[in-house]
């Protein structure tokens, strides 16, 4: 009972340090802009300055850097052995975060190699292709809504392009580019190979990743992601806000598991076969290794924010909203917070979903992971976009497509329940078999 009232005791202090620092995020872009404007230029480049720093350099690396200790502890907590533990302050573990300072100074002083017959322009490009095209997709991710303060409208968001999801599938389409030519580059059959699974896999799961999001730009009509997280909350059916994994329940499907595979990780991670010692970037070592190494954890972040913002609501609290944007009720900076923190909770129970499922499901082979894009989530996205469109002409008030999305949501959890029964009952009549084979003898 201690550790249970601890654990929410603990869970409301970080949900509250988050609404708190989130409240100084808008204090400062809220100065930034003022700033600009006394310098005679528009508001939001000061806005955007400031959240460029807070939300990408400060939120979005402390988020994925953290993400490389909760990968260790989570991992290990599922195999029931403590994790990473051995580098402690003042004799304390800290649960593993001292291992962030540890990281960096070994991926900073580690002595680089580099293979004799590189090319070495496009060997030395490889990294930053890998790292700077995932690490510029959040800078359309709204973290915040738009509050007034001092007069000033200002919202946690670095840029709100018209074509908010088109850029991307513009940067997600150029990190092809790292992977490939940092295997390419190499000049090793194992790097080469790596890269040219990489290019592949990527390639195919684009495909069904860019319809799997067609059927969201038809409901909401809209592909600005900012005007996309706003209008989840209307109401749909009675009180029910119109939540994107509502509407597109099998897009949020395909989507997540085309996502998922864009990131390289198990059980997609066929271009870093470890076991196999194959790898597009495994002739890399140094901070040039720790770039693509970090790339892969701010891929989760991404991910988790992109789904956040077109199928979870975003920043909405979902849960008494409309007394909360009250401002009678709430002060438009604390809302503000709140609605920021609400975002934030729901990117780190994705990104723990992803790391349940990293250590959850063995390595695909590779057949399998073509197979599972061109014949189950590409036929899957394109009857959600004929289902969508057909639903969105007929009932343009989206009830139709609500109703059809939690029909489909019932249908999905069914056949997941009939499907988790099904091996345990053929393993108990193979069992069966065998006993009664032996028996016999």
């Amino acid at each position: 009972m201690k550790r249970f009232v601890g654990m929410w005791l603990v869970i409301g202090a970080v949900l509250l340090g988050l609404v708190l620092l989130f409240m100084g995020f808008y204090l400062l872009a809220g100065w930034a802009a003022g700033v600009a404007a006394w310098l005679g230029a528009p508001e939001f480049y000061g806005s955007a300055i400031a959240n460029t720093v807070t939300l990408m350099a400060v939120l979005l690396m402390t988020v994925a850097a953290l993400l490389t200790v909760a990968e260790r502890k989570w991992s290990a907590a599922m195999q029931d052995r403590i994790g990473a533990n051995r580098i402690k302050v003042f004799g304390m573990a800290l649960g593993g975060v001292p291992y962030l300072l540890a990281d960096a100074l070994k991926m900073l002083t580690k002595e680089a190699t580099y293979p004799a017959a590189r090319s070495r322009l496009l060997f030395e490009l490889a990294p930053v292709m890998a790292f700077a095209p995932t690490f510029a997709l959040f800078a359309v991710v709204p973290v915040g809504p738009e509050v007034e303060l001092s007069g000033r409208k200002v919202a946690l968001l670095v840029a709100n392009p018209d074509v908010g999801l088109l850029w991307i599938f513009a940067l997600a389409g150029l990190s092809v580019y790292g992977t490939t030519l940092a295997g390419w580059a190499s000049n090793s059959r194992a790097g080469l190979l790596g890269g040219v699974r990489a290019a592949s896999q990527m390639i195919s799961y684009e495909v069904s990743l860019g319809m799997s999001l067609v059927g969201v730009m038809l409901a909401y009509k809209t592909v600005n992601l900012q005007d996309m997280v706003i209008a989840q909350g209307a109401a749909v059916l009675g009180p029910v806000p119109a939540l994107g994994i509502l509407l597109q329940p099998l897009g949020f499907l395909v989507f997540f598991t085309s996502s998922f595979a864009e990131t390289k990780r198990a059980p997609f991670d066929l271009p870093e076969g470890e076991s196999e010692i194959v790898g597009y970037f495994v002739e890399y070592s140094g901070m040039k290794f720790g770039m693509m190494f970090l790339a892969e954890f701010v891929e989760v972040v991404i991910l988790a924010g992109v789904v956040t913002a077109v199928f979870l609501g975003g920043w909405h609290p979902v849960f008494f909203e409309s007394w909360l944007s009250n401002p009678a009720n709430v002060p438009p900076l604390l809302y503000g917070g709140i609605c920021a923190a609400a975002f934030l909770a729901k990117v780190i129970l994705l990104c723990w979903l992803q790391l349940v499922i990293r250590w959850l499901l063995p390595r695909f082979r590779f057949d399998q992971i073509q197979a599972l894009c061109w014949k189950m989530l590409l036929p899957g996205a394109l009857i959600n976009l004929f289902v969508t469109g057909a639903a969105v002409l007929l009932d343009p008030s989206l009830q139709l497509l609500a109703w059809i999305g939690a029909a489909e949501i019932v249908a999905i959890f069914g056949i997941t329940a009939a499907a988790s029964r099904a091996p345990a009952t053929s393993a108990g009549a193979h069992d069966q078999g065998h006993a009664a084979h032996a028996a016999g003898h």
